[in-house]
């Protein structure tokens, strides 16, 4: 099903063409930047442009924190706690990535 307005927008986007109103815009004729994520490429970009980052990326930051302090650990102890913590911080980039994408 098309959108409500879509005759309203191609006439309005004919009319601009008709006008040369997309002429000689930055970045024309070049190819569009790869992105990771299509389906929320708008969506990421505002994020980052508004200074933000999705929970995902704040939470993959701790856990190469946590994997470097496994490396750098001796004690056995501690580095089940690492390893324990890895495997929930995994489970919760999960769900994060899992809630960003809806």
């Amino acid at each position: 099903m098309d959108h409500p307005l879509i005759d309203l927008i191609n006439s309005r986007i004919s009319e601009a063409e008709a006008r040369g109103d997309f002429k000689d815009l930055p970045g024309a004729g070049k190819p569009l930047p790869a992105v990771d994520d299509p389906e929320n490429a708008l969506l990421n970009r505002m994020v980052k442009e508004a200074g933000g980052e999705p929970e995902f990326v704040t939470l993959s930051r701790q856990l190469r924190a946590l994997r470097a302090e496994l490396r750098e650990t001796g004690d056995r102890t501690r580095r089940q706690e690492i390893l324990k913590e890895i495997s929930m911080m995994d489970a919760r980039i999960d769900i994060a990535r899992k809630a960003f994408s809806r």
